[in-house]
């Protein structure tokens, strides 16, 4: 990357103004709850990397402040200060106060940015209560203060410094937002991915609040090398190294890492000027194609595949695999208005011939990983023939043919998937309740007999010969796996109701492995959720019953009544099995009243390493993981 371009008031371009940010954040941030809150740090931290793209920072510090405000802190040239030519106003100030006023718009600030196109700093502005930016530069130490989003002083110098760099310390207002406290993994979360994305960064992450003291330090000179093996680490890999790919082409920088573990899932992440592109794009299309078939010619050169042998399928190459491809240029286009999906055509042609000529050089010059990855397609390739004559077992012939349904399933009389939904409930006498206590239009009930298999350990022709995933894949109608359509489900929604005991949570983790896995769009478009039947039945005389869902909730109740006498009986659930079909209907069933939890996944990186630890084949990492996190669980029975 060049380092000559100029960055001052002359690269600021001023696009319009910043009215409508604070009467409608969600715009902006995508929500005024904790995920809007912790994309505002993203925001100036992106303003920071952008820095660090462009080659002028190192440095980045994000520190948590005891009262929850933050202060981002990098070693980049630090904002300009001049005057705006348009705008006659210092230009620190623009950008703070100027909605699409940044030095990302063709002005020749930056030849590759990330963020939100440069409203980030004004945005965050606008949604704090309480900002100040201190900025190092041309010798001196300039500081500017703010108030929702308005200016609250005029820039000035404060001091002076040798070095440069900008410091922004904001408190986000909790008139906008419904809960201003930072969860420090969620941070941590994505710093760390930002470094690993930009090799060589050091950002360092620092949490000042009281009990909660702690520092982390990422910094990997490997970048998505050590991505890779930061992501497969909890794995078994099967080759020590991952093989690392950089090209770069006109103005495109293509990065590439993979390796193979022996899971039976891929985990392909992909990122475009450091925006994780969820929806993909055509950099991954670009690498899949390439993959697939740098691979086949690889196995029918070396024989692993004869003459008359069907060609190795995209899932088979990619059985097993964790990888991370990023792209950086400059002038991204992204599609729809999460930007979560790069729409470039020429990115296609340029990953895949970087990613095929490196890729298959890398091979030919390591025989000893080709055979072992070519060994893992092919062994992929038979269970797929297998797995699909098992999973002509569980379609359905037609939508209607209530035959064809599992015989343990009491099915609702509705046919609108809209307004039906499924209880999968644990054990046979609860499920007994649960028939009874139901609505028969719309509630369908399936009971689960015991665990059922632990997905993460086992390929799908195995999965599917197990009888309580056939049937749950049969009342869903809506496939497995590649050919799972979520258009195709019969009930909007799929209700989890097991005991609220260590069986139970088992249980619920069982399913929610295997609907993660194969039919995560499930999850993805909000179909699943969990039931929340109460710990207590509080009964004070004759007809005064309450339920109660949490200690906390016993303990208001027992006030509300007057407290705990001998005329108060308090009834512990342990199990589903204890509530008659009334009781189960009134506290875990009834719409007008119940409280179900929305199973959803905001960051898939998260989720698989969880499902991993806690069901994956190694010990050591479980065990790490309950260690740290046994203090956060507040209701468990032993």
């Amino acid at each position: 990357m060049e380092k000559k371009q100029v960055y001052d008031e002359s690269q600021i371009q001023v696009l319009e103004g910043l009215e409508a940010v604070r009467k409608r954040p969600g715009m902006y941030i995508g929500s005024t709850g904790m995920r809007g809150l912790h994309h505002l740090v993203y925001e100036i931290v992106d303003n920071s990397i952008d820095e660090a793209l462009a080659g002028y920072c190192k440095n980045i510090q994000v520190v948590i402040h005891k009262d929850n405000a933050i202060s981002v802190i990098d070693d980049g040239r630090g904002m300009p200060v001049g005057i705006h030519h348009k705008m006659q106003r210092p230009t620190v100030e623009v950008i703070m106060t100027v909605l699409h006023a940044g030095g990302k718009f063709g002005g020749g600030g930056y030849k590759v940015s990330g963020g939100l196109h440069g409203v980030g700093a004004s945005v965050v502005n606008a949604l704090s209560e309480y900002c100040e930016v201190e900025v190092k530069r041309e010798g001196h130490i300039w500081k500017q203060e703010f108030r929702k989003g308005k200016v609250a002083s005029d820039l000035a110098i404060i001091g002076d410094s040798d070095s440069h760099g900008t410091k922004v310390y904001f408190i986000p207002d909790n008139e906008i937002f419904e809960e201003v406290e930072f969860d420090y993994d969620t941070l941590a979360q994505r710093l760390r991915e930002l470094a690993f994305l930009n090799k060589g960064i050091r950002i360092i992450l620092k949490d000042e609040r009281e009990g909660s003291e702690k520092e982390h330090e990422f910094h990997y000179e490997g970048g998505i090398k050590s991505f890779v093996s930061y992501l497969n680490r909890n794995k078994q890999r099967l080759h020590p190294e991952p093989i690392y790919v950089e090209g770069i082409k006109e103005d495109y920088i293509v990065e590439l890492a993979l390796q193979y573990n022996d899971t039976y899932s891929e985990n392909i992440f992909s990122f475009a000027n450091n925006i994780d592109t969820i929806e993909g794009g055509t950099h991954l299309s670009g690498f899949k194609t390439a993959l697939t078939r740098v691979l086949n010619d690889y196995a029918r050169k070396y024989g692993y595949l004869k003459e008359n042998d069907k060609n190795l399928s995209g899932d088979d190459t990619r059985e097993g695999l964790t990888a991370v491809i990023s792209v950086k240029l400059t002038e991204p286009q992204f599609e729809g208005q999460t930007k979560t999906k790069l729409g470039n055509t020429e990115v296609r042609g340029i990953v895949d011939s970087i990613v095929s000529e490196s890729v298959s050089t890398f091979l030919e010059e390591n025989p000893g990983v080709g055979k072992i990855v070519i060994e893992k397609c092919l062994v992929a390739s038979r269970a797929r023939e297998a797995a699909k004559k098992a999973r002509e077992l569980t379609r359905r012939k037609t939508a209607l043919e209530s035959t064809s349904l599992p015989g343990k399933l009491s099915d609702c009389s509705s046919k609108n998937p809209e307004e039906c939904e499924i209880y999968l409930v644990e054990g046979d006498s609860a499920g007994g309740s649960a028939k009874q206590g139901r609505d028969r239009k719309f509630q369908a009930i399936l009971p689960l007999r015991g665990k059922i298999m632990n997905v993460e350990k086992q390929r799908l022709d195995k999965i599917l010969g197990y009888q309580e995933i056939r049937a749950m894949i049969t009342a869903f109608g809506a496939g497995i796996g590649k050919d799972f359509d979520v258009e195709k489900i019969r009930y909007n929604r799929i209700i989890i109701m097991t005991d609220a005991d260590v069986d139970g949570a088992h249980i619920r983790t069982l399913l929610l492995t295997f609907f993660y896995r194969y039919m995560k769009e499930l999850v993805d478009k909000g179909h699943v959720y969990i039931a929340q039947p109460p710990l207590y039945k509080v009964e004070k005389g004759k007809n005064n019953i309450k339920y109660a869902y949490s200690d906390k909730e016993l303990q208001k109740i027992l006030t509300e009544m007057g407290g705990k006498d001998k005329n108060t009986d308090i009834q512990r659930y342990k199990g589903l099995g204890e509530m008659d079909a009334t009781q189960l209907w009134e506290t875990t069933m009834n719409p007008e009243c119940r409280t179900l939890l929305k199973v959803t996944v905001e960051d898939a990186m998260a989720a698989d390493e969880i499902f991993t630890i806690l069901m994956g084949d190694k010990v050591e990492p479980r065990r790490e993981f309950i260690h740290e996190n046994a203090k956060k669980v507040v209701n468990l029975d032993i």
